[in-house]
């Protein structure tokens, strides 16, 4: 039973680039909410249902990083 327990690693490296993407997310996202509530721009559903997505990507992408990257451990 041990032999199916698999242990997932990321290279610090790795773990910063996915931060860095999650961040760059939660910022595209904040833009994207930022422009659904312009009037004059359409589509204001739609923008804030694809920030919604981009923030739950980049929350997910920095579980990742911090969990198995170890992003944020001074390494």
């Amino acid at each position: 039973m041990s032999d199916m327990l698999v242990t997932l690693a990321i290279a610090p490296q790795t773990g910063i680039r996915l931060a860095e993407v999650g961040f760059l997310l939660i910022a595209l996202a904040g833009i994207g909410l930022v422009a659904a509530e312009i009037p004059a721009l359409k589509l204001g559903t739609m923008r804030t249902v694809a920030a919604g997505i981009a923030l739950a990507l980049a929350g997910l992408l920095l579980v990742i990083a911090t969990h198995w990257g170890h992003f944020g451990s001074g390494l």
